[in-house]
């Protein structure tokens, strides 16, 4: 993990400055992982009930994060909080392998609490804070929250002296912010299990008017998603952090090492041009209402024109007003592509099945994946195979 604390390191935000100078900062006496999930935002309360101030870390990447919750947390909860961007990092991350291994998808559970882990370490110095607040529960998740992956997760984040787990730190040995008095271990809970009405009580007891769910929202964790993210990462050698956030928005589909994504409703089509680039091919409608397509490259290079038609082509045949006028009349529509500063207009018929296939990816790309990767990685570190074979 050193290459990525030095990625941590340089990616730490820069304290804006006002006409009268830089800024001073506001200290606070612990930071917390508020994730926003009702075990992150319960773990602050505890720690706030000893008259501690704390300020929550809300990290966001292209796999998760809601930051425009932030003033939500603070009207509802009292909470202070600031979105940390971690987004390269995580892809880094991604893309060279979690050593802790990923979940049943693409989840790097253990890896990915180490990462935050060890960037709120260095924001402590910024906010004057004294130690950690984690909302783990021990035994509550399956990968990350089992007392061997916790105490694992302290000890490679090196955070052995400052994270504190306010939920089940009675289940846990003392740590040192306890045992110098500057928190009540008797205030703290013993919690643990997979059940949730413990926390559900005690938010009854703060008064929530509106109880969140448990974190989640990682979508490295679902179906659905794991293969546009397998089928990107075997088509470029190192996706971008916007790579990653554009093969999740709209419909995707591939032809080859050929990506396009297409917008299904207005507020993607907003997203698509948001996130499109100079270099992508934009493909628009003329004439007629219809979804935005993004055609970025990959590792294979410019489009040939075969493939920018059949890409209109595709995109067009989802534009329902355009493909009626078209079977009705058998004239062609018109599609306009940019590339690289340029517009140019291509006359097509509206069709799905074009002259080069184009196939959504699928989940069970991620079986096969993993296991090329494993053994290549077993490859690389005989001791690591032999490692894993004594288990």
């Amino acid at each position: 993990m050193k290459k990525y604390r030095q990625a941590l390191r340089l990616a730490l935000p820069v304290e804006g400055s006002s006409r009268k100078g830089r800024r001073m900062t506001k200290t606070y006496d612990a930071l917390a992982l508020l994730s926003g999930g009702l075990d992150s935002i319960l773990a602050v309360k505890v720690i706030q009930d000893q008259g501690l101030r704390v300020l929550g870390l809300h990290f966001t990447s292209p796999f998760f994060g809601k930051k425009n919750l932030i003033p939500f947390w603070k009207e509802h909860y009292g909470i202070d909080a600031v979105a940390v961007n971690i987004g390269q990092q995580y892809v880094d991350l991604m893309l060279d392998g979690p050593p802790n291994n990923f979940g049943k998808w693409l989840n790097p559970c253990v890896d990915c609490k180490i990462l935050m882990i060890e960037h709120a370490k260095l924001l402590m110095e910024k906010y004057g804070a004294k130690f950690l607040i984690s909302g783990e529960v021990i035994g509550q998740r399956p990968m990350s929250q089992r007392r061997d992956a916790m105490s694992l997760i302290r000890k490679r984040s090196e955070a052995m002296n400052v994270l504190l787990r306010p939920l089940c730190a009675l289940k846990l040995e003392p740590t040192p912010v306890e045992e110098s008095g500057l928190v009540d271990r008797s205030r703290l809970l013993a919690f643990g299990g997979r059940s949730r009405k413990p926390q559900l009580e005690l938010a009854k007891q703060y008064g929530f008017t509106e109880i969140p769910t448990p974190a989640g929202g990682c979508v490295l964790a679902e179906a659905s998603a794991a293969g546009r993210f397998i089928k990107l990462m075997e088509e470029k050698t190192r996706p971008t952090p916007r790579d990653f956030v554009l093969v999740q928005v709209g419909r995707q589909v591939w032809a080859g090492s050929h990506w396009l994504s297409m917008g299904r409703k207005q507020q993607e089509n907003k997203r698509l041009n948001d996130l499109s680039s100079e270099a992508d091919y934009v493909f628009t409608s003329v004439g007629f209402p219809g979804p935005v397509a993004v055609g970025r490259m990959t590792d294979a290079g410019e489009w040939d024109m075969e493939t920018i038609r059949a890409a209109a082509e595709l995109t067009a045949s989802y534009a329902s007003k355009a493909r009626r006028e078209s079977e009705e009349t058998g004239e062609p529509v018109t599609m306009a592509v940019a590339h690289n500063g340029e517009v140019h207009e291509l006359q097509i018929m509206p069709r799905r099945e074009t002259s080069v296939a184009w196939a959504e990816p699928m989940q069970d790309l991620v079986a096969p994946w993993k296991q090329t990767r494993k053994e290549a990685e077993q490859e690389e570190c005989p001791e690591k195979r032999g490692a894993e074979d004594d288990k």
